[in-house]
């Protein structure tokens, strides 16, 4: 009896290849003449080149070629893709770390040696480094984002400060948070190759949007979308980081296209932080106007953050928190974006709703305090039905259970109210709590995949999405078997290859909930496509039945008193194998309903009362994402964002310097993540309960949302054992001294 593998925990089907280094990434595919590249930055924040000396660089050993605004490569800016200008086609310098050479040898040790000689003089202006300077700007990203403002009033309300002015209770607290950097395990790097008369290119690049990443480069480099294929088959981590093409590809192809050999560029891990986006620095002021007994009354949440030159992503923090989580009447939300001389910025897990959840979470326990009213019971009584100012239901939400699943686990009964209360010899014992959410639509766009069923009783299941190490791969394994009542083990998934049908981006926590249906689809078309075979094929036993009397189960096709599986069925016939490919997108639904997951986090610290060295101890996340695919890596994805929230909370920060706009923390060395020792064992449970809107199987996305939240339930459990409420990220030691 074949056992569906839904729902179950299931080992990754590529894990095998990649303990054993048989996984291919972006810098391990060889080809024959290989040349290396090594890109040279800006040591200026703003300002121009005025000169750049290339001679000692030309003239190392090995080098091949030096390139820079003196000597350019065929590149062009794409608009809305990405940033906004095009590297080493001008003299400007727009941020400090900004590529402005590239040099290409035969070897990667000689490129890198020939780089450090190029020499470059600078007219230099001092940067804008001040999220206080102005001016602020509405943080409007354009038709395809949410609007920077919103204002919802009760009636006779004329204004949220008249709201707030009318309320027993008001909390005000502002908030900071730093430079944050998704630093991925595996660098950004790109092997370019063409064929032979340079019109076809194939790029080996990691990538979240793989055929995103295809076409952009293409047009950067003046072909048509068709003349490039991208293959990002295994990819070290995205996090975001990921999803808009960088200009490292499309440099390393047009030098490739110029020396007409292959080219493979591999960025050192400083450059990560300043060639590859972060996340903006922000300023957050969230007020809060409630009755005695703690039921809002009015919501107000104010944003500012960093801007750079060169574009792309533009925050705006409390769309997917303020706006949503919580029943007001009275709603105010206003996102603004100040202009800096900053590296790019870009999506980062949870890229706005981390930090406004932090914001927003942090003042709803600091009304908590005001109000006496324990955190859970408080947002109880502003549990939102419906979403606040626009009346839309929820596809599916069971965040109450979560609180109530959640604070039975970790035992919150214990937690007493009153900071510093419990203490274990040097150390102060707090306990504080969250909520997270975050949006759990399908994507919109149509979305493609294909499911070829072969005579030897095997499934190939393909989209080109992305794997980034969420565990893509097996999800189309699990959903295939599923549909297909086969075997886990006679399945095998194909992905990250723009020579597979178009698949559902790797970004937004959406790449299941909207593969799901595509494969689903895929696979009653295959067997349709099968019965017809059966019908029709004078081989077949079933030549010239009706296909209504033919039936489908557990890769045996039934009829007439006969039974086949469908490899011994092709075999019969003489086919090697039959498939089809399937296209959807939403429905009505999508506007009819609004769809998130849903979470609450309870943490344990410990501090020590000498030193205020912090450390988390407990952590329980209860989350509602409706229907679990794959249980293990399920669990995998929330302890990995709770792991984002507590570096979140107390180590992440890359100062920006204010004279040279540098970030001081740009390398491994001094960004600090979280390692071993500072993760203890975290208690996950899934309600997996399937949402009936969604899809078929009720599954939505799950990567992103134990990161919303999860900094918050540590600074707020640091208020309980401490007494202190820090507001600036991160929270280390010395601002608990």
């Amino acid at each position: 009896m074949t056992v569906s593998p839904l729902g179950r925990d299931i080992d990754r089907v590529d894990g095998r290849a990649k303990v054993t280094g048989a996984a291919r990434y972006s810098a391990d595919y060889p080809a024959a003449n290989l040349a290396h590249a090594h890109l040279v930055t800006s040591t200026v924040a703003r300002g121009s080149i005025t000169t750049m000396d290339t001679v000692a660089a030309q003239n190392a050993p090995g080098v091949i070629g030096v390139y820079s605004p003196f000597h350019k490569l065929a590149l062009q800016p794409v608009p809305g893709v990405g940033e906004n200008y095009a590297p080493l086609q001008d003299t400007q310098i727009r941020f400090r770390g900004q590529i402005i050479a590239m040099v290409v040898a035969e070897t990667a040790m000689q490129a890198r040696d020939a780089a450090t000689l190029i020499t470059t003089t600078y007219h230099e202006q001092r940067p804008r480094t001040s999220l206080t300077d102005e001016p602020r700007v509405p943080a409007d990203g354009g038709p395809t984002w949410p609007a920077p403002r919103a204002i919802v009033l009760a009636p006779g309300v004329d204004s949220i400060e008249t709201a707030l002015a009318a309320s027993d209770i008001v909390v005000e607290a502002s908030f900071h948070q730093p430079m944050q950097h998704a630093v991925a395990m595996e660098p950004h790097a790109v092997l370019a190759e063409w064929n032979n008369d340079r019109t076809q290119l194939t790029l080996y690049s990691g990538a979240q949007l793989p055929h995103l990443s295809a076409t952009a480069a293409a047009a950067r480099l003046g072909l048509p979308p068709t003349a490039v294929r991208l293959i990002s088959t295994y990819v070290g981590g995205g996090f975001g980081s990921r999803v808009m093409p960088w200009y490292d590809a499309a440099l390393a192809a047009a030098a490739a296209r110029e020396l007409n050999r292959p080219v493979r560029l591999v960025l050192s891990r400083e450059q990560v932080f300043t060639v590859v986006g972060h996340r903006s620095a922000i300023n957050q002021t969230v007020t809060l106007g409630a009755s005695r007994d703690g039921v809002l009354n009015a919501v107000s949440h104010v944003t500012d953050a960093s801007m750079p030159p060169v574009g792309y992503r533009h925050m705006q923090p409390a769309v997917d928190t303020s706006a949503v989580l919580y029943r007001t009447p009275n709603l105010s939300i206003d996102q603004r974006h100040v202009m800096l001389d900053v590296p790019p910025t870009c999506a980062m897990r949870g890229p706005t709703e981390a930090p406004g959840s932090f914001a927003l979470e942090t003042a709803m326990d600091e009304l908590a305090v005001a109000t006496g009213i324990d955190p859970v019971e408080l947002r109880l009584r502003n549990y939102a039905t419906a979403v606040p100012g626009s009346g839309l239901p929820w596809s599916s939400k069971h965040l109450d259970e979560c609180y109530r699943v959640g604070a039975r686990r970790f035992g919150w009964s214990a937690r007493r109210a009153r900071p510093r209360s419990r203490t274990d010899g040097h150390w102060l014992v707090g306990m504080g709590m969250a909520t997270a959410i975050y949006p759990g639509a399908r994507r919109p766009e149509a979305i493609q995949a294909r499911v070829r069923l072969l005579d030897d009783d095997t499934a190939v299941v393909s989209s080109a999405t992305a794997d980034t190490g969420t565990g893509a791969l097996t999800m189309l394994a699990i959903t295939g078997a599923h549909e297909l009542g086969i075997p886990l083990r006679r399945v095998t998934p194909e992905l990250g290859d723009t020579a597979l049908p178009p698949g559902a981006p790797s970004v937004a926590s959406a790449g299941t909930s909207t593969s799901v249906p595509a494969v689903e689809a895929a696979a009653n078309a295959a067997i349709a496509e099968l019965v017809n075979v059966a019908v029709t094929s004078p081989q077949s036993p079933w030549h010239g039945t009706n296909s209504e009397d033919l039936s489908y189960q557990k890769g045996t096709l039934r009829g007439g008193g006969l039974s086949m599986s469908f490899g011994r069925l092709l075999t019969t016939v003489g086919r090697r194998n039959v498939e089809a490919t399937a296209t959807v997108q939403p429905g009505p639904e999508a506007t009819r309903y609004r769809f998130h997951s849903f979470g609450a986090h309870f943490c344990e610290v410990r501090v020590n009362r000498y030193t205020g060295e912090p450390r988390v101890t407990r952590f329980t996340t209860v989350v509602d994402i409706g229907r679990v695919v794959n249980a293990q890596a399920t669990r995998s994805q929330i302890v990995g964002g709770i792991i984002f929230g507590i570096g979140h909370a107390l180590l992440e920060d890359d100062p920006l310097e204010e004279a040279t706009g540098r970030l001081a923390a740009g390398n491994m060395a001094d960004y600090l993540v979280p390692v071993n020792a500072d993760v203890p064992d975290l208690d996950v449970h899934c309600l997996d309960r399937p949402d009936p809107v969604i899809n078929n199987l009720g599954a939505r996305g799950v990567g992103e949302l134990g990161t919303v939240g999860s900094a918050a339930a540590v600074g707020n459990a640091i208020f309980n054992a401490t007494g202190k409420r820090i507001r600036s990220l991160p929270i280390t030691l010395d601002k608990l001294l």
